[in-house]
């Protein structure tokens, strides 16, 4: 099980996460406090409180996927900010 800290600080950026886990052949959650939500889902993405650190878990292998979840990380808003 890999884990990796994101932020998703525009609806914009939220679209496009979910377009990159719907690339993956595998399960991805994102998690919020007690809220566990399919990343695949736009809908269950933009219900999250997208202004905190989110945790995404998967299983599964796709070099893609994972290079973008580091563009995305709170360390990289942070110098983007």
């Amino acid at each position: 099980m890999k884990e990796k800290k994101i932020m998703l600080p525009t609806m914009a950026e939220s679209k496009r996460f979910v377009d990159e886990a719907t690339k993956c052949d595998f399960d991805i959650d994102v998690f919020y406090n007690r809220v566990t939500i399919d990343a695949k889902s736009i809908l269950g993405v933009l219900s999250l409180d997208l202004t905190r650190i989110l945790t995404v878990q998967f299983n599964g292998e796709n070099q893609g996927f994972e290079e973008y979840l580091e563009t995305i990380s709170p360390e990289a808003n942070a110098s983007a900010a």
